[in-house]
């Protein structure tokens, strides 16, 4: 198959990603986005197998994406991505859209991915990567640099978590979307009942690799208490595994 700039694959909502409310988790929508980015590689002769096999791994450092509806139990949905070329000189950039086969827009998501060396787990310089990808930039997207989150004062910890084997991937570390799920849990089921999710950032600051533990630290925006941030701590280095910044909106 020759390299498409746009990648476009049809999805639908399964049972077993939709929430108490049947509505399409959050964590779903990243995984749809991880998926589909997955076949896009592929097409363009980037994918895991061969990366690996010349000692490089696709690795996805920051993420935001905004909620404009969630879709429910089998739904159709369409999903698309394409690369944004590469921005602050070290993040090649991917955008996402979900919609409903009809046009309507459920999400729009831009997202910052590092090359990294697969054996000693350093960043490689754009440059590094062999043949190129389609640039897109005539193509409308978020339009937005995914900043460093400001750390938070006074977050309460709210759980520790460990990274067992449902949480860990084929790279050895927790996987992308069990983030989001971990983010998810500081609220209550009252909270999701009054409120939706308007947007969310997170930022992958350190991985978490298999059997490590994390605590988890959240708390509203004492200026605006419509925004939240949701932080990691490892428990044996004490380094800060991610940030997640999110604010919500009345249902």
């Amino acid at each position: 198959m020759p390299p498409i700039p746009v990648w476009t694959q049809p999805a639908r909502v399964q049972t077993f990603e939709t929430d108490f409310l049947n509505r399409w988790k959050p964590t779903a929508f990243f995984q749809a986005c991880q998926d589909v980015a997955n076949n896009h590689s592929a097409n363009l002769g980037y994918d895991y197998h061969s990366m690996h096999a010349a000692g490089r791994l696709w690795v996805l450092s920051r993420m935001k994406v905004y909620f404009y509806g969630f879709p429910s139990m089998g739904d159709a949905l369409t999903v698309r991505t394409w690369p944004n070329g590469i921005r602050q000189k070290i993040f090649f950039t991917r955008e996402f859209q979900i919609s409903s086969p009809d046009g309507a827009l459920y999400a729009a998501a831009t997202s910052a991915w590092l090359l990294i060396d697969a054996n000693e787990r350093r960043m490689l310089l754009p440059d590094v990567l062999p043949g190129s990808l389609p640039q897109n930039s005539d193509l409308p997207g978020l339009d937005e640099n995914l900043m460093k989150i400001s750390p938070g004062n006074g977050l309460a910890e709210k759980f520790t978590v460990d990274a067992g084997y449902s949480a860990v991937d084929v790279l050895g570390h927790v996987n992308n979307a069990v983030y989001i799920d971990w983010v998810m849990d500081c609220f209550s089921f009252e909270h999701f009942e009054q409120h939706q999710l308007s947007w969310l950032q997170i930022n992958f600051n350190n991985e978490i690799r298999a059997g490590e533990n994390v605590r988890i630290f959240a708390g509203a925006n004492v200026n605006d208490p419509s925004r939240w941030l949701v932080t990691g701590e490892k428990t044996g280095s004490g380094e800060k595994a991610f940030e997640a910044e999110l604010a919500w909106v009345a249902r």
